[in-house]
């Protein structure tokens, strides 16, 4: 076991059924099952920032691993103990420091809980944009490693265009700080927008200052359904091209609304070959806007549009999208997947994972932020079943493929981690990957940072587009 400084190794966790809970995140288990929880690692839970000064120099003496780690909501093995690392765990770096009206920004710890800040930002008034669908469990931390994105991206963007300022702590202990609190500033070089979606291959974020915004109206719903996937595409654009866009523009395929309607009852019809679901919060014109969505995709070939009159009836029509994960889940073993394509392209990747689906013998529900091109398929096989396992991570890899020729990008907002850096490094190339290895070799000379994710080597290494097990 690792031994630190008397400083920090009050923080080491020694109980193994407690140290085992931090071993994995949400992503899924490895190829190879027996090479899922390492026989070394150390678990550190650090209180306040001089732990992560502690660890990191110590890190850097020893040449260990770090894994720096928050709520464990990755989906691609982003935040897993590897052999012999340090797993830093920043949790309870939770204080909200400030949330300054006039200026327009919030100072946060990197283990404050999405919905936490939105909660702190509303009470004064303000509005914090991004929200992954976890801001009830996923930490700023995580959300800033990722540069994480949900539901509201058409209008709001995601997490690097709320971030304007960092304090992170680099190998050997050095504190950094990037950005600014003031509302413009562009001296030097963008070392925010660098770190941000970074994965833990850089440093660790200790302080995070993001923007905040008024906060908008209550977000208003509406629901339509389309017998084609070619008539929900047409909608999508449309939707885009009105000069109110929406705040919220979400599909959902048949597969999706068959493992929602086995969940429960939530209204969403069985027949449908997709669903839109559209918001608007505009101030003083969210009723206006949800009414004019609803006309517009009427005449893009909706079938049926329920539009919501008030917040209650807004969040019923949106209850089937909250479970969606949950009644994915109920179905079996699940690979969860998020790839951007061009949004003209969205029925093209529904109707090939669709193709993928049927071939392999693998069930693909496809959902995700139709406004954006931002899919989540879903690969759902029996628990238990090796060739089954096998068949699905062989659908994974056409997933990516599929999302590469459509013009798109393997990673939309969950990052690369370690189960995707193959195919990081298969849409990106070989000159690219190189160089930003040399980027991260200014800041991590050593190669401690996480280097098993993005570029490192590793249990996931392998050829890429291999759909080997």
């Amino acid at each position: 076991m690792t031994t630190f400084p008397p400083s920090v190794q009050s923080r080491v966790v020694t109980d193994e059924d407690v140290k085992r809970t931090y071993a994995a995140d949400a992503g899924p288990a490895p190829r190879e099952p027996s090479r899922d929880v390492p026989s070394d690692y150390t678990v550190v839970r650090a209180r306040d920032v001089a732990d992560v000064v502690a660890v990191l120099e110590h890190a850097q003496a020893t040449g260990t691993p770090v894994v720096p780690q928050g709520a464990r909501t990755s989906r691609v093995g982003g935040a897993r103990a590897t052999e012999g690392c340090i797993v830093l765990n920043v949790e309870a770096l939770d204080a909200i420091e400030t949330v300054d009206p006039v200026e327009g920004i919030a100072v946060v710890g990197p283990g404050v809980v999405n919905a936490d800040l939105k909660t702190a930002a509303a009470a004064a008034g303000l509005f914090y944009g991004p929200d992954p669908a976890s801001t009830g469990t996923c930490t700023i931390g995580g959300n800033v490693a990722t540069n994480a994105g949900g539901l509201c991206c058409l209008k709001y963007g995601v997490t690097a265009d709320w971030v304007t300022a960092l304090d992170v702590v680099l190998p050997g202990g050095e504190v950094m700080r990037t950005g600014h609190r003031t509302a413009k500033g562009v001296t030097g070089l963008d070392l925010t927008g660098l770190l941000v979606g970074s994965e833990g291959t850089l440093g660790v974020v200790t302080r995070v200052v993001t923007r905040l915004l008024p906060a908008p109206d209550p977000a208003l719903t509406a629901l339509a359904t389309f017998g084609s996937l070619d008539d929900a595409v047409r909608a999508v654009v449309t939707l885009r091209l009105d000069r109110h866009r929406p705040s919220l523009l979400e599909i959902l395929d048949r597969a999706s609304l068959e493992a929602v309607q086995a969940f429960g009852d939530y209204g969403f019809p069985a027949d449908a070959d997709a669903v839109l679901l559209v918001q608007s919060d505009r101030p003083g014109h969210a009723a206006e806007d949800v009414a004019r969505y609803g006309e517009l995709m009427t005449g893009a070939g909706a079938l049926e549009v329920a539009v919501a009159e008030d917040r209650q009836e807004a969040d019923l029509l949106l209850q089937g999208r909250r479970v969606l994960s949950t009644a994915i889940e109920a179905l079996g073993s699940r690979l969860a997947e998020d790839v951007c394509v061009p949004v003209g392209r969205l029925g093209d990747y529904v109707r090939g994972a669709a193709e993928v689906s049927e071939r392999l013998g693998v069930r693909i529900p496809v959902s995700g932020h139709a406004g954006d091109g931002n899919l989540h398929p879903s690969i759902v096989y029996p628990p238990g079943d090796d060739d089954a396992r096998r068949r699905a991570w062989g659908a994974f890899d056409e997933l990516m493929r599929l999302g590469l020729s459509l013009g798109g990008t393997v990673a939309g907002e969950h990052g690369i981690g370690s189960v995707k850096r193959r195919w990081f490094a298969a849409e990106v190339g070989p000159r690219e990957v190189q160089r930003q290895r040399a980027i991260k070799a200014v800041f991590d000379p050593s190669g401690i940072m996480n280097p098993e994710v993005v570029f490192g080597g590793g249990r996931w290494a392998t050829r890429p587009g291999s759909t080997s097990t």
